[in-house]
């Protein structure tokens, strides 16, 4: 049987971007799971994703979307006591966007902090099937802030072990998470970055943006993070508009990103570009040389570029149709 298909585990929240003039709002599908998974199926890649959503508007809204792309839906939880999580994301004069906080919810915790491994261990053959068929695992850290999500995690990388399916992490340090979660605001700073670092070690493919590395490395040089990881990972390092570093695969460079002076909302740009590198991953092997190596970082770039063009992360993510005509014109 030919593995094809990427788990996304993680959370799935509302975006709510402020207009450019800072008056009023739109909110918007997001999550960086939950974009990928998205991302996937625009590639033609089949995905699966596993998270907790509260039983709200918003929870329907997502599996409307989610419904539309055709991903598979079997272990997603809804839940009755805890709402579907809304992030406030303030943008500066560049368009580039931070997170400001959350609003206030009505109950003691978001849905994306419940999810459950009792729940999805009452499905463990239909579970064990999907990891069966599935070439990757995706997932990042902002999970770990609740112990019970980060149990289902561990829970699920476990599984991906024993059914020899890759495990992709995106570092995505989102401090706001754990300086509002009820779980996890006492941590010190310095006990949450040594607990993601400790998870990083389960990875096989590790991306992260350049100003993560050097805080949870103290280091931009993705080949020396490898060797601080007990898996030594393949390692990817962004740099918003800037060139990748990357070590795959025994290799190492650095690879020029293609750039546009129409950028509008980096919202899930680092989302559509994971997507875009996993999808290469898949449907071309494994990449063996420096050619099929920038190949893949150029195509995930050109995913990641085409996100930024409009608003809102999964709206904008582009079908596999168009990136190729977008890699074309650059060629020609």
């Amino acid at each position: 049987m030919k593995k094809k298909k990427v788990i996304c585990i993680g959370e799935a929240l509302i975006d709510r971007i402020r207009n450019k003039s800072n008056q009023g709002f739109t909110d918007f599908l997001g999550g960086a799971p939950a974009n990928v998974a998205c991302a996937l199926r625009k590639l033609k890649i089949d995905s699966i994703f596993i998270g907790s959503l509260g039983s709200d508007d918003y929870g329907k809204k997502f599996i409307a979307q989610f419904n539309e792309l055709d991903i598979n839906l079997d272990f997603l939880q809804l839940d009755n006591d805890s709402s579907t999580r809304v992030v406030n994301v303030d943008r500066d004069q560049f368009g580039d966007r931070f997170f400001s906080g959350f609003e206030e919810s009505s109950h003691s915790c978001f849905a994306d902090e419940v999810l459950s491994k009792k729940l999805i261990e009452k499905e463990i053959l239909n579970l064990e099937k999907s990891f069966l068929e599935s070439k990757y695992l995706v997932t990042g850290t902002i999970l770990l802030s609740s112990p019970i999500s980060a149990e289902t995690i561990f829970f699920l990388l476990e599984q991906a072990k024993k059914f020899e399916v890759k495990i992709v992490i995106d570092l995505n340090w989102r401090e706001v998470f754990w300086d509002h979660s009820s779980f996890s605001s006492e941590i010190s700073k310095a006990a949450r970055v040594n607990l993601i670092k400790k998870f990083l070690n389960h990875a096989n493919v590790l991306k992260l943006a350049k100003e993560e590395a050097t805080l949870f490395f103290e280091d931009e040089n993705p080949l020396l993070i490898s060797q601080q990881l007990s898996n030594r990972p393949d390692v990817i390092i962004t740099d918003g508009k800037n060139p990748v570093a990357w070590y795959i695969n025994g290799l190492q460079g650095i690879t020029e990103t293609p750039t546009s002076q129409k950028i509008v909302d980096t919202t899930g740009a680092g989302d559509a570009f994971l997507a875009g590198l996993i999808s290469k991953l898949i449907s071309s092997g494994y990449p063996s040389n420096q050619i099929e190596i920038e190949d893949c970082i150029k195509f995930a770039g050109v995913c990641g570029l085409l996100t930024c063009l409009g608003e809102g992360a999964i709206e904008q993510q582009p079908y596999y149709e168009k990136v190729n005509k977008f890699l074309g014109s650059l060629i020609s």
